[in-house]
């Protein structure tokens, strides 16, 4: 079926607009990659799948849902900017450390923080448990309680 009518020839014309179904399941013929934006909020994940916690995906409607994939990752209780996409050529620039992509971060603190933190995120920090240091980042101290932070690589939290 086309649009909910019945077509009967090989030869009917389908653009990108058309609805293509057959036995009530849509075969949809995506042209071109998808890229969204979506402001993520807390309490969800960004994974394609989690058998606990909500996943970002939850909030796209779209059909072949299972071809995108998320270009990097927040912690549950983070929110902000994710990409989502099914370019996986165009994730691979943004994600992998080859490519040096800067993610700039707007944090807001439990604490206030000192003017001397900033040169620590310059030499790299040591996180627990890690063999090596992060790559030098620039913290900016924007108030006592915020610092927007510059990173060009990810670590598990």
């Amino acid at each position: 079926m086309v649009n909910n009518e019945v077509i009967r020839t090989g030869s009917h014309q389908i653009t990108p607009e058309m609805v293509v179904s057959y036995e009530d399941i849509v075969l949809q013929h995506i042209i071109g990659p998808r890229y969204f934006m979506l402001n993520k909020p807390q309490g969800y994940v960004c994974s394609t799948a989690d058998n606990v916690n909500p996943t970002i995906l939850s909030f796209i409607d779209e059909p072949v849902i299972t071809k995108l994939h998320i270009a990097g990752r927040l912690d549950i209780d983070t929110t902000g900017l994710v990409i989502i996409t099914d370019d996986g050529k165009w994730t691979y620039k943004i994600i992998s450390p080859k490519h040096h992509c800067e993610k700039t971060y707007l944090v807001t603190l439990t604490q206030p923080i000192s003017t001397e933190v900033a040169d620590k995120f310059l030499a790299g920090i040591w996180l627990k448990g890690e063999k090596l240091p992060t790559k030098p980042a620039k913290l900016a101290i924007v108030s006592s309680m915020q610092v927007r932070l510059t990173i060009s690589e990810g670590r598990y939290h």
